[in-house]
């Protein structure tokens, strides 16, 4: 057997093929950024589960607005006392017996001219009544310009639903004493909230500053300085407003003649502090005592009250308070609009300071985000 010339081959093993790596690319995430973006979400939470929970206690939103509001007024007479070192509780008590006082004393001079007006009102009401019939009677069946004028069917409807508006919301004694039970608890509560908030308004602004990221909390100082400052300039311009139309409209009281024109005057400047509508809610009161001196003098107290109110509320009030919060006028009368719109007379409280602090974050982050003034 001849050996084979040709050389048998080999069999070399198959090698398996090495896998290729795939390489993915990532981003890493910097722990430090990491962690400001979870205290941006944790504080932006907490704000979500504070609006839920003011909705919720909207039917208090009042008490707790009015009260907030007297904590922070209160604040730099605290401020003075604790200095002195008075205690803050007790400092805190002190101003609110000087609060419960003046209002007691405000209403022991008030309620005397309304029980004695209201008496007067009273004895004068068949004379008024039938002064008022006998003008209606007068112009029943006048021509003016051709258009013959019948009151009487107008007459009975407003009779017959200001009957039934009379029956309706005085007749029930039960619900009056509801409303003025409603009316206590919410005074109460208000004082409450007041009390709470001026204790502890250091500890609120700590727990604030802390939901704030580390590297913002400066920001946080700068605008918190700010907001208070305007919220200070927003409430002294309320203030002068309400003592302006309260000194014009006791000054006008007394040139008519009207008694008690002091007292008056008093109540006008308080209702003023209601925003827009405060100095027509303080005209009630003068337009009731000028009636029972007679419907004339009446008409010319809604009529000076009228001119001082429009006067006062359409140019002094903007110019006043835009200058405080640092707004143009018609930004403030649009921000009362609005706020009326969204919340009544509460809104209306709370409009410009929240309008105001959206111009101080504006102002704040924008030069920021862009690198140039606002």
């Amino acid at each position: 057997m001849r050996s084979s010339s040709h050389s048998k081959e080999v069999a070399r093993p198959i090698e398996p093929e090495e896998p290729t790596a795939v390489v993915v690319a990532t981003l890493p995430i910097d722990p430090k950024r990491r962690r400001r973006y979870l205290q941006i979400g944790f504080g932006l939470a907490a704000l979500v589960v504070s609006i839920v929970v003011l909705y919720l206690l909207r039917d208090f939103l009042g008490a707790l607005v009015l009260g907030a509001a007297i904590a922070f007024l209160i604040q730099p007479g605290i401020a003075r006392l604790v200095a002195l070192g008075v205690p803050r509780v007790v400092a805190i008590a002190m101003i609110f017996v000087v609060i419960i006082a003046a209002l007691a004393g405000l209403v022991l001079l008030v309620v005397p001219l309304v029980v004695n007006e209201v008496g007067s009102l009273q004895s004068q009401a068949p004379g008024l009544a039938a002064l008022a019939q006998e003008r209606v009677s007068s112009l029943q069946g006048a021509d003016i310009f051709g258009i013959k004028i019948d009151l009487q069917g107008a007459t009975e409807s407003i009779t017959s639903h200001l009957k039934e508006y009379l029956l309706g919301q005085f007749g029930n004694a039960v619900g009056i004493g509801l409303t003025a039970l409603t009316t206590l608890l919410q005074l109460l509560l208000t004082f409450i909230v007041a009390f709470l908030l001026a204790l502890d308004a250091a500890a609120i602004k700590r727990v604030l500053r802390r939901l704030v990221p580390n590297d913002y909390r400066t920001d946080f100082d700068q605008i918190w300085r700010r907001i208070r400052k305007m919220l200070y300039a927003y409430m002294r311009g309320q203030l002068i407003i309400a003592g302006l139309i309260g000194i014009l409209s006791g000054i006008a009281c007394g040139v008519l003649g009207l008694p008690d024109a002091i007292a008056l005057g008093l109540v006008a400047g308080i209702t003023a502090l209601i925003p827009y509508l405060g100095p027509f809610i303080g005209a009630i009161p003068a337009i009731l005592v000028g009636l029972a001196a007679g419907p004339l003098t009446a008409l010319l107290v809604a009529g000076v009250y009228f001119l001082i109110s429009n006067v006062i509320l359409n140019f002094v009030y903007p110019k006043v308070v835009g200058d405080a919060v640092r707004l143009p006028p018609i930004l403030v009368i649009v921000a009362f609009i609005a706020g009326f719109s969204w919340a009544g007379i509460l809104g209306m409280f709370v409009a410009v300071p929240l309008a105001a602090t959206l111009r101080i974050l504006f102002d704040h982050i924008y030069p920021r985000l862009y690198e140039k003034p606002a």
